[in-house]
């Protein structure tokens, strides 16, 4: 399987310089290439390849034969491929991202034009870089001297030159590496996903976020003072490139922070359920929504995934209607809906008192090893006990249960705000 090895490297003035030229380059090549395809139909790789040879004779566009060829034919690759997608994606032909929200892939939209402020790249296949003594060569730009905090575990198909926003510098190796098979400690485990407590295991482990509340309150100070700047002048983009350094101790933040985690829970379970969580939806919230984009759920769920299959784990998802919150995991009793602030929870039925994210930790594992009743089952089952008010399946017959009598006790016993 495929895997990238990222490095960070600092160059020379002089490299910067021909670096800067490449990147504007490519860009170039990307918008020429997009803005022939929103006009005409896209013509597809070849055509735009034939096109580029030519423009290269003429006096406008004679300045990309300054740098490598590679680069510029990788640029327009990537752009058969984005088509390819949005193509796919308006075909219903896309993977299947989700259980039951997208069963057709999730929208692509279409390609959009390159900009100088945003992160910038260029490819370089094996004809057009080597390796030797530590040092990388890049066709026309020269030897750059990477940082490697870890070998290369085979020998990489291509090399990609990056840089961000904050004007930091990476080079990212494609590299085959062999999927690891080692024995997993645990058969099974549920996670239940939050803000506060990023992950409550169905072992009754939990695992708090990490803070970044300090960096989002300079990042909030500092886009206000942006908005009040000059277009296009020096110190709204100095103001731009802090904003974009903060921006960067977060995800680095994160991404430690969820790497680590993953790495841990695939290592030590065969079997790893998470739910599909609408988080789309979920940041229409706007309490709720910049505390949610921070924690990167998708990203912990794709990194999961890729470790499993790299270790032979086997990776679930359940749907997002399973009512994991709302079921006893110990009697399979159903107490209804909670309130987000009430955070713990008394069993009608077997006087349990449960925690509210170790009881969906616990459900969401039995779904996936199908040891709960059907949603039909339950749906039979509650329609009985009359509880119908939150069955979101039941199709067209949404009319809620009559209102409850005086003596009629109370389903939640014990709250308390988190």
């Amino acid at each position: 399987m495929k895997a990238r090895y990222q490095y960070c490297f600092y160059p020379t003035d002089q490299q910067q310089q021909s670096l800067a030229q490449l990147f504007g380059c490519v860009r170039v090549v990307w918008n020429d290439a997009l803005a022939f395809s929103k006009v005409n139909k896209y013509p597809g790789y070849n055509s735009l390849a034939k096109s580029l040879t030519l423009s290269k004779k003429t006096e406008g566009r004679q300045w990309l034969n300054d740098v490598s060829s590679v680069p510029l034919q990788q640029s327009l690759k990537q752009l058969e491929i984005a088509y390819k997608n949005y193509f796919d994606s308006l075909k219903r032909k896309r993977k299947d991202f989700a259980v039951s929200a997208q069963p057709n892939g999730k929208k692509v939209g279409q390609p959009r034009f390159k900009k100088k402020t945003n992160a910038q790249s260029a490819t370089f296949t094996k004809a057009a870089f080597s390796i030797k003594d530590g040092n990388v060569y890049l066709a026309k730009i020269g030897n750059l001297k990477p940082i490697w905090s870890r070998e290369l575990p085979s020998e990489p198909s291509s090399v990609t030159v990056i840089k961000d926003c904050a004007n930091c510098y990476f080079l990212s190796f494609v590299v085959e590496i062999e999927p690891n098979q080692i024995d997993a400690k645990n058969q099974s485990i549920g996670i239940d996903l939050g803000i506060k407590t990023f992950a409550t295991m169905s072992n009754g482990e939990k695992v708090e976020s990490p803070n970044y509340s300090k960096q989002d309150r300079k990042i909030r100070k500092l886009q206000r003072k942006l908005a009040r700047q000059r277009k296009d002048s020096k110190r709204r983009n100095k103001t731009r490139i802090q904003i974009a350094k903060l921006h960067n101790q977060i995800v680095d933040t994160r991404k430690d922070f969820l790497h680590k985690l993953s790495t841990k829970i695939v290592n030590e379970n065969q079997t790893i359920v998470l739910e599909d969580l609408n988080v789309s939806g979920m940041v229409k919230n706007r309490r709720l929504a910049r505390s949610i984009s921070l924690q990167g759920w998708r990203e912990f769920r794709t990194l999961c995934e890729a470790k499993s299959e790299k270790l032979g784990r086997e990776f679930q998802t359940i749907n997002r209607w399973e009512p994991t919150s709302q079921i006893c995991s110990d009697c399979g009793f159903r107490w209804g809906k909670l309130d987000l602030s009430i955070r713990s929870v008394l069993c009608l039925n077997c006087g349990t008192e449960q925690d509210r994210d170790e009881n969906a930790a616990r459900n969401i594992e039995a779904v996936a090893l199908r040891e709960v009743p059907s949603r039909k089952h339950l749906q039979q089952e509650m329609v009985g006990t009359g509880h119908r008010h939150d069955l979101k399946w039941t199709g067209s017959d949404r009319k809620t249960s009559a209102e409850a009598s005086y003596c009629e006790p109370p389903r939640i016993t014990v709250t308390s705000v988190r």
